[in-house]
């Protein structure tokens, strides 16, 4: 099994697969993020299934995007030549995706793989395995060539070289030779509908249509700094994250990657996290891409439209409420890491930070002027008067832990941040409410969270009002304006995260041998957290050590530029799911905070003034 860090993704903003460095791709959901998988090796090599093109005999390989596209490419290199691997899920019609009318009736996988020299043995090797590797399907012959079949699925391979059924798959060998190439397109459809699949001769025009699409979308990146390509492959990562018929935005395309190998801290990230999805919409917003923040409103107006109370956290990509967590006892999981789950549990939790995260989306989006809906004041005047009735409750805060709710302090600063940013509306857009009687309950929250969150014999912000371990989240209190970077208790409790959460120079979220979240101790550095101490750093004039730190978390990024939710310094290897929304919008903001410290003094998110007392 291949490890997190040799893959590669490719997406159509409608789904996204895993390509591993030899060849195999092992992990795809179709037709969308969310559907059972058909290939998922990942989670099971013998089970899972799978699509392997490769060399037949020993060679070595190597991952490229093909510039600022996700055209992925694999170099194979052996003994009598060279061949190079491309790899895409395919744009039929990219301007499809701006307006689209829904679920394509025909999802495809294109795969071209041509002889640069010498003359190369290879062979391929296609076994589908639907529901979670739960339903070998059937192989048969059919006029356009050949298909798995089983239950709702369907999968026809059509190849431009000989291939056959064997041993439940499709399996044959063939060679190339310099300027030779082989191509396969694998077209998904539901097997009751009468679909014709795409043929091997359009794997060429495929190609040149999506790498189009990445390459156009990928030029209107206003970032204009030092780190151009880091930011562009962040944002392209982003964008195949999107679910473009709806607007929603998944927090990872997998599945149950652990945060510990062997362990149990195995989830399902593709839903649409509304916290993730606002941290989404801001780096999209800040560089340009006003079309996806319009989008994603008008999925959050249909998400979360009815009673305030029924607010949830999170939603599938469609908006769906019900995302009853299992678990897949037939899965051997990522490197006997179980048990696998699909569905979420967090999404009945309470989390009160959500709240302040999409009133300051909002915020942000009237700043830069996108055309927010008129009835989305509504929906906010509702989050704000929740927030108002509920700020004083305990919840389950952004780590969404699964012991028991507690009075975090990142939680209380959100919901003063949702009160803030209403009255910020009022003032600088005109927007109508009780603005004394919000300005009232948002002084009240301050005041609470620096008498209860701040431990004046630690000389630092606290994790909950009810124990006195750190937690990296509290760097977001600058970060949203709630303190001053400078202020002496904020610098007390950053040069506290930075001594006690670190882990070989990067940040954990807490000790979790010290701080109970309900699971067993144990998990790797939270990559986020360590680019938002890169922010802070920034913030409070330490710009050559946020520099080093930021140029230190870049050298953590695989070949093709991608992060995990997670990294294991002692063992080097990446860790949760992969690749991960919340790692890849870090990179583009903390690019963002240090090109300001550059110039200028930095500022906090969203290029807000700093606020507090």
């Amino acid at each position: 099994m291949s490890w997190i860090e040799d893959y590669g993704l490719i997406g159509d903003t409608r789904s996204a697969g895993l390509v591993s460095v030899d060849g195999s791709i092992d992990w795809l959901c179709l037709p969308r993020f969310d559907a059972p998988s058909c290939f998922g090796a990942l989670l099971d090599a013998e089970k899972g299934g799978r699509w392997t093109i490769c060399p037949t005999g020993p060679f070595g390989s190597k991952h490229r995007y093909r510039d600022h596209s996700m055209v992925l490419e694999t170099l194979f290199t052996t003994e009598s030549g060279s061949v190079r691997l491309i790899d895409c899920l395919a744009l039929e019609d990219p301007s499809d995706l701006v307006h689209p009318s829904g679920i394509r009736p025909r999802e495809s996988v294109v795969r071209v793989a041509e002889c640069l020299s010498g003359e190369v043995a290879m062979r391929c090797e296609f076994s589908p395995r639907f529901d979670y590797g739960d339903v070998v399907p059937w192989f048969r012959r059919t006029r356009f060539g050949l298909q798995a079949v089983g239950g709702p699925d369907a999968l026809d391979l059509c190849a431009d070289v000989e291939v056959e059924i064997l041993d439940n798959g499709i399996r044959g060998e063939f060679v190339l030779s310099a300027g030779r190439r082989a191509r396969f397109v694998a077209t998904y459809h539901l097997s009751h509908l009468d679909v014709v699949p795409h043929s091997a001769d359009e794997a060429e025009k495929f190609l040149s249509q999506t790498d189009r699409f990445w390459t156009d979308w990928a030029k209107k990146c206003s970032y204009r700094g030092k780190w151009r390509d880091e930011v562009i492959r962040s944002l392209l990562v982003l964008k195949a994250l999107t679910f473009s018929p709806t607007g929603g935005v998944v927090a990872a395309p997998t599945t149950s990657l652990p945060e510990v190998l062997g362990g149990v801290r195995n989830w399902d990230y593709r839903f649409c996290w509304l916290r993730d999805a606002t941290f989404t919409l801001d780096a999209l917003l800040e560089h340009g891409y006003t079309t996806e923040s319009q989008e994603w409103v008008a999925w959050l107006l249909r998400a979360a439209a009815g009673d305030p109370e029924d607010f949830q956290i999170m939603y599938s990509i469609d908006g769906r409420r019900r995302l009853p967590e299992l678990e897949l006892p037939w899965l051997s999981g990522y490197e006997g890491s179980r048990p696998v789950r699909v569905g979420n549990a967090a999404a009945t939790q309470l989390q009160l930070d959500v709240y302040g995260e999409l009133m300051d989306a909002f915020h942000d989006a009237r700043r830069t002027n996108i055309d927010v809906p008129v009835e989305a004041w509504e929906l906010q005047r509702a989050m704000v008067d929740f927030v108002c009735a509920h700020w004083r409750e305990p919840d389950e805060g952004i780590w969404e832990v699964r012991s028991g709710r507690k009075h975090f302090v990142h939680s209380k600063v959100m919901a003063w941040v949702a009160l803030d940013r209403a009255v910020k509306a009022a003032e600088e857009f005109a927007r109508p409410g009780p603005v004394a009687d919000w300005v009232e309950v948002r002084d009240e929250i301050r005041a609470e969270v620096l008498a209860k969150g701040y431990n004046d014999h630690l000389g630092y912000f606290v994790r909950s009002y009810d124990e006195p371990e750190l937690d990296a989240s509290l760097l977001m209190l600058p970060l949203v304006g709630f303190i001053p970077a400078d202020d002496p208790r904020m610098l007390r409790t950053i040069e506290a995260i930075e001594r006690d959460l670190s882990f070989d120079g990067l940040l954990l979220r807490y000790r979790t041998d010290r701080a109970d979240d309900g699971l067993p101790p144990g998990e790797g550095a939270f990559l986020m957290c360590s680019f938002w101490l890169v922010d802070c750093l920034a913030l409070i004039g330490r710009n050559r050590d946020a520099e080093i730190l930021f140029e230190k978390l870049l050298k953590l990024k695989t070949e093709l530029g991608l992060f995990a939710e997670q990294y294991d310094p002692q063992h080097r290897r990446m860790l949760g799911n992969f690749p991960q929304a919340f790692s890849h919008i870090a990179v583009v903001n903390s690019a963002q905070a240090l090109e300001s410290s550059r110039t200028a003094m930095a500022v906090n998110r969203g290029g807000r003034g700093q606020t507090g007392r």
